[in-house]
């Protein structure tokens, strides 16, 4: 089984930051998974090569949230904010993703 080709490029694009609130450290501490903002046409396969590629970890599978961006007002004029697409990227047991900055 070999994996589609990616342009590295695009995938070191993918993944636009990681997402650190009480949430997404629930999601990590529970099933091994850790959240990512990526870029609003990215897809699955995108993500999980983006992951292993950046990362060097084995990656188990993808999930993908779409949030709309809510609309907020600044006195008078009407602003919304940007859609956010996050990805969930569950990691194979005992593999572990370190985000404090050092890449192997």
């Amino acid at each position: 089984m070999s994996a589609p080709k990616f342009d590295e490029g695009r995938l070191m694009q993918v993944l636009v930051a990681p997402i650190v609130s009480e949430k997404a450290t629930m999601v990590a501490e529970k099933s091994n998974a850790v959240t990512f903002k990526v870029l609003q046409n990215a897809t699955k396969p995108e993500i999980k090569a983006a992951v292993e590629l950046m990362f060097k970890v084995e990656v188990k599978g993808v999930s993908v949230v779409n949030t709309k961006g809510k609309t907020k007002r600044f006195g008078r004029s009407v602003g919304r904010r940007d859609n956010v697409r996050k990805a969930y990227v569950t990691l194979k047991p005992g593999q572990e993703l370190n985000l404090s900055g050092e890449a192997a």
